[in-house]
C-alpha cells in the first residue's frame, strides 16, 4: 500500500500552563498565545534571541505527573505509535516495485514534505536503490517558493492529488474509504476535542521543528533496521542514558535520535551572541525598507526558501523583503519544475535568479547571508561573497563545520562576522551518518526562524507575541485575524467578524449578499490587500472609518506603534484587551 506518512498522534504543543489557568481556553492549543514571549515587542535582539529558545525548549520538554493528559515527544504512547509506523514503513521498503511512501501538507507542512522526500530520496540513491518517496503540497510546486496557502482549503483538489499519486483532511478521508490502497497517517499538534475542519494550527515554527524531528526519525529508523535485519536490536548505535519506560530496543534507539536533536538545540543556541546580531541587522534593513536574502547550498538553501515564503502570510511581508535562494543542482528534486517557469520574478530561487535578478539591484541597505556546510565547494562561496560584497557590506554567513574542518582564512577575512557551527563527529555507518544532516538542517531552520522573526519585531509588526499583520489567505487565518481582533477590542465575535468585511470590501458597502457569501470569496479578496487586519483593530479601537484607520497606520512609525496609540486612546477602557477568545471581558 502506498503510505502518506504524516506521522502520527495527537502531540501537542508544550505550550500547556496558561491554558490550565484558562488562558484563551476555548481556542485550539495550536493556535494559543504563549505566555513566555508575551513581551516579545518590547525585547530588543538578545532577549528576542532568548525567549525563542527557550519556545524551542519546549519542544523537548519531559511529561509532567499533573499534565498525563497532555502527549509530549518523549511520551510512552508517542514512542509506541512511531514503532508501529516503522513496521509499515518496513513494508514498503521492502517492496519497492509496488510500494510509494507519499509525504504531503499544505504550506510549511507540505514544504518539509518535499524537503524530507530529498533527503530520503538521496539517502536510497547512495545505497544503490532507486527513489521511494514522493511528496504532495497543496497549491504545487510554486507553494514551495511563494505562499499559496489558500489552497489548503480545498478537499477536493487534495483528493485530485493523492488519486494521481492525497489536502489534508480531503486526502485523509479519501485515504478512509480505499485502505485496501492507502495506509494513511497523520500528524497533528491539537488533541481530537480541540481539531476542526481546515488546518490545524500555525506549523512555522516549533509545529514545523517537532514534525521533522518526528518524520526523519521514525524514517531513519525504518531504513536502518531493514537493511541491518538481524542487527536491528543493537541499530542505530544506542547509547546514553535511557529511561526505564522505553525497553524495547526499537523505543531505545528511537529515543537515542531525539536526543540527538535536543542536543542540536543547545549546540545552536550557543550562538545565541551572534544570532542576536543577525537579528539586529536584519530588522535594521527591514526598518529601513530594503531586503533580506539567504542563499543557501542544497538542503540549506530549500530551509532559506521555505523561511522567506512563510513571512508573507505570517507577517504580511512583501516576497522581496526576507527571501530565500537555493545554489546547487536541483534538477531531480521538484515534481513538476515547470511550474516555476514564466511565474514571476517571485518564483526565481535558484543562483542564476540571484546573479542575475538580485545581485545588480542590491544596495547597502540590504542584508545578505549566506549558508553552507565546510563538505560544500567553499572556492564557489567565496566568489559569490565577493560578488555580493561589491554591493553592500552587510554580508553575514552561518557556516556548518565537524570536529576537525576549519574555516578558509580567506573566507573569515571575508566574512568577519561569520557564525561557524562544530558538530561532533557521529561514528554511524550510513544512513546514520544523515542524522547529522538533519540536525544542520533543523539548527539552520531554528536560526532563520529565529532571524526573520525578530527583525519583524524589530519593524514593529508584531503586537505582544501576535502576528497582527498577518496575511489572509486561508480560512485558518480568516478565523485568527477574527480572533485578534476579538482579543484587542473586546468586542462579540460577530462585531469583529462585520467589522473585518467591512476592511476587506471596502469602500464598499456591506449587504446581506456580501455577508453571507463563501468564505472562499471573503479570503480572495482579503489576500489581494495589505494591512487588513490592523486596518480592522484601528476601526473597532477607533469606531473610525477604514480610510482614517488606513491613515492612522500611513503616518505611524510602525503597526505596532499606530495600534498601541489607539490602545492607549482618551476615553479607550484600559481592560479591553483582557477579554477572553470569545469576546466577553475576562
Amino acid at each position: 500500500p502506498c503510505l502518506p506518512a504524516l506521522p502520527c498522534e495527537t502531540l501537542c504543543p508544550v505550550c500547556i500552563a496558561f491554558q490550565l489557568a484558562g488562558y484563551e481556553a476555548t481556542l485550539p492549543i495550536s493556535e494559543k498565545s504563549n505566555p513566555i514571549t508575551r513581551e516579545l515587542d518590547k525585547a530588543d535582539p538578545v532577549q528576542i534571541v532568548q525567549l525563542l529558545k527557550e519556545c524551542d525548549a519546549e519542544i523537548f520538554q519531559e511529561e509532567d505527573e499533573a499534565l498525563l493528559s497532555y502527549t509530549r515527544l518523549y511520551s510512552e504512547s508517542v514512542l509506541k505509535t512511531m514503532i508501529n509506523i516503522i513496521s509499515k514503513v518496513q513494508e514498503v521498503l521492502k517492496d519497492p516495485d509496488n510500494t510509494l511512501i507519499v509525504l504531503s501538507g499544505g504550506g510549511t507542512s507540505g514544504r518539509l514534505a518535499f524537503l524530507i522526500a530529498v533527503s530520503f530520496n538521496k539517502l536510497l540513491k547512495g545505497l544503490g536503490q532507486l527513489p521511494r518517496y514522493t511528496y504532495i503540497i497543496a497549491g504545487g510546486d510554486r507553494s514551495l517558493v511563494m505562499s499559496q496557502e489558500g489552497l489548503e482549503d480545498c478537499a477536493l483538489l487534495g483528493i485530485e492529488e493523492l488519486s494521481k499519486a492525497p489536502f489534508v483532511a480531503g486526502q485523509l478521508d479519501f485515504c478512509m474509504n480505499n485502505l485496501d490502497i492507502f495506509l494513511p497517517v497523520l500528524v497533528g499538534f491539537n488533541p481530537v476535542s480541540m481539531a476542526r475542519a481546515g488546518s490545524d494550527g500555525s506549523s512555522r515554527m516549533k509545529g514545523g521543528s517537532a514534525t521533522k524531528i518526528l518524520l526523519e526519525t521514525l524514517l531513519l529508523a525504518a531504513h536502518k533496521t531493514t537493511v541491518n535485519g538481524s542487527r536491528a536490536d543493537r541499530s542505530l548505535a544506542c547509547t546514553g542514558p535511557l529511561s526505564p519506560l522505553h525497553v524495547l530496543p526499537m523505543s531505545r534507539c528511537l529515543l537515542e535520535i531525539l536526543r540527538t536533536y535536543e542536543r542540536a538545540h543547545k549546540v545552536t543556541y550557543a550562538q545565541s551572541k551572534k544570532i542576536a546580531a543577525l537579528v539586529k541587522q536584519a530588522g535594521t534593513s527591514l526598518q529601513k525598507k530594503a531586503c533580506v536574502y539567504m542563499v543557501g547550498w542544497h538542503t540549506l538553501g530549500i530551509i532559506a526558501i521555505m523561511d522567506g515564503a512563510e513571512c508573507i502570510p505570517t507577517f504580511g511581508a512583501d516576497y522581496n523583503d526576507v527571501r530565500g535562494f537555493l545554489i546547487g543542482d536541483h534538477s531531480e528534486m521538484f515534481n513538476k519544475e515547470a511550474c516555476f517557469l514564466w511565474q514571476g520574478p517571485q518564483f526565481a530561487f535558484s543562483q542564476e535568479d540571484f546573479v542575475k535578478t538580485i545581485l545588480p539591484s542590491l544596495t547597502e541597505l540590504d542584508t545578505v547571508l549566506f549558508l553552507f556546510t565546510l563538505d560544500d565547494d567553499l572556492a564557489e562561496v567565496e566568489k559569490l561573497v565577493v560578488q555580493v560584497k561589491e554591493k553592500t557590506s552587510n554580508v553575514q554567513a552561518l557556516s556548518h563545520a565537524t570536529v576537525g574542518q576549519y574555516l578558509p582564512a580567506s573566507l573569515k577575512k571575508l566574512v568577519p562576522s561569520i557564525m561557524s557551527i562544530m558538530w561532533p563527529i557521529l561514528f554511524l555507518e550510513y544512513e546514520g551518518n544523515f542524522i547529522q544532516k538533519f540536525q544542520r538542517e533543523l539548527s539552520t531552520k531554528w536560526i532563520l526562524n529565529t532571524v526573520s522573526t525578530g527583525a519583524h519585531v524589530l519593524k514593529g509588526k508584531i503586537l505582544h507575541n501576535y502576528m497582527v499583520n498577518l496575511r489572509i489567505s486561508n480560512s485558518k487565518l480568516f478565523w485568527r485575524a477574527v480572533c485578534i481582533l476579538q482579543r484587542f477590542t473586546g468586542h462579540s465575535q460577530a462585531r469583529c467578524l462585520e467589522g473585518l468585511l467591512q476592511t476587506i470590501y471596502d469602500p464598499e458597502v456591506l449587504s446581506d449578499d456580501i455577508r453571507n457569501a463563501e468564505l472562499s470569496k471573503h479570503i480572495a479578496i482579503a489576500t489581494e490587500k495589505s494591512k487588513v487586519v490592523p486596518t480592522a483593530l484601528l476601526c473597532l479601537l477607533r469606531n473610525c472609518s477604514v480610510q482614517e484607520a488606513q491613515l492612522r497606520l500611513d503616518t505611524s512609525p510602525s503597526i505596532r506603534a499606530a495600534i498601541e496609540s489607539s490602545l492607549n486612546a482618551p476615553g479607550r477602557k484600559r481592560g479591553a484587551d483582557k477579554s477572553d477568545s470569545t469576546g466577553r471581558s475576562a
